[in-house]
């Protein structure tokens, strides 16, 4: 699979489990609202750690003129993890859990969307077929060895 069809299929894999938080947090358990926001940690770290380790450097390296892209993704990144590293230790009855994980939710969904219109097309094309695979492969592979706690992703201490 090419790097950027699997970074979009995570990025449905998210959207998914944010439309489930958002349909039923009011009426959720704790435990169940827990059980699917540490489903959403999980693969939003995943995500970051492939993206970060491999997709980003790869990017900047073969299409520089989207280096201003990765810098700013790398930013939306860090406040991301550290959101995501707030949302995993707060209880789901606190009053603000709800409001933590829509701001999280949010600024996810810009930074998709900021990905997928603005500079996946250009990646796409400067990189080709072949050089996507590749990526894409290793993306997969690296996954397994993504850390589970958000603070480990090299964009929480930048």
């Amino acid at each position: 699979m090419d790097g950027i069809v699997l970074l979009k299929e995570d990025h449905k894999t998210v959207k998914r489990l944010f439309r489930e938080f958002e349909k039923t947090h009011k009426t959720a358990t704790p435990a169940a609202k827990r059980a699917l926001v540490d489903k959403i940690i999980k693969e939003l770290t995943t995500h970051a750690y492939i993206e970060e380790s491999i997709f980003y450097p790869a990017a900047r390296a073969g299409v520089p003129e989207t280096e201003d892209h990765v810098l700013e993704s790398v930013e939306e990144h860090h406040v991301v993890a550290w959101l995501m590293s707030e949302v995993a230790k707060l209880d789901p009855s606190d009053e603000t859990f709800d409001a933590k994980v829509t701001v999280l939710i949010e600024n996810v969904e810009h930074h998709i969307e900021e990905e997928e219109q603005e500079w996946f097309p250009e990646v796409r094309k400067a990189l080709g077929r072949s050089r996507l695979t590749e990526l894409g492969e290793r993306m997969q592979a690296a996954k397994p060895k993504a850390p589970a706690d958000p603070l480990a992703l090299m964009s929480a201490s930048s």
